[in-house]
């Protein structure tokens, strides 16, 4: 398999890391939703990453249809998502929740860093990193103190969409997770010692 895109880009993280965790060997070719559209859009015509190879030459597009084919591929009863039911519903619910972060820090750092400044919107960075900031204090409220998940007694994609939605609110707007959400910063913090959990760093923005 071949993934498209940095693992600056949280979208993209989510999907090495999971690769990481299911024992999926892949390569990865860092290019950038900005940087390099031209070459991105001969795997999504958006220009968006990521995309994902796979062996037989399909290309999937959006991390969470990406994830979705790696839980059947590694086996629904298997997957860091129950098939159906509560547990089912409470890790989507959570995965939205975490995975809108994103999209609102990504939403705020374009404005910020694309926008010329005379046209730049004060307000809506703001209204953004808001959005941003409650939505992680909400997931902050349901973990338990010395949690070693987010939601159940096992890891799941939660757990992985935590990782990346931290990172990338502390990176992407300054949020201080350790002071503003310790318990977030805690539990993300263990996640991030596994080695499964650790990926290749590429410095290029890869904001898409």
């Amino acid at each position: 398999m071949l993934l498209i895109g940095p693992n600056r880009s949280p979208y993209t993280r989510r999907v090495a890391i999971t690769l990481n965790i299911y024992g999926i060997p892949y390569e990865q070719r860092p290019l950038s939703g900005f940087d390099d559209r031209a070459e991105v859009r001969a795997f999504n015509p958006l220009g968006r990453i990521p995309a994902l190879v796979l062996d037989d030459g399909d290309t999937l597009v959006d991390s969470g249809a990406i994830l979705d084919h790696l839980d059947e591929l590694h086996g629904r009863e298997r997957a860091l998502i129950a098939p159906s039911g509560p547990e089912r519903r409470a890790v989507l619910r959570a995965c939205a929740v975490l995975m809108g972060v994103c999209d609102k820090v990504l939403q705020a750092a374009y404005h910020r860093n694309h926008v010329p400044a005379e046209k730049r919107h004060r307000p809506w960075i703001d209204d953004c990193t808001a959005q941003a900031r409650a939505a992680l204090t909400s997931v902050e409220a349901t973990i338990a103190p010395d949690a070693s998940h987010l939601l159940l007694d096992h890891l799941t994609h939660a757990d992985v969409a935590a990782v990346v939605a931290e990172r990338f609110a502390r990176g992407g707007l300054g949020i201080d997770t350790v002071k503003e959400m310790p318990r977030l910063a805690a539990l993300t913090n263990k996640l991030n010692a596994r080695p499964d959990f650790q990926v290749i760093e590429h410095p290029r923005t890869a904001f898409s």
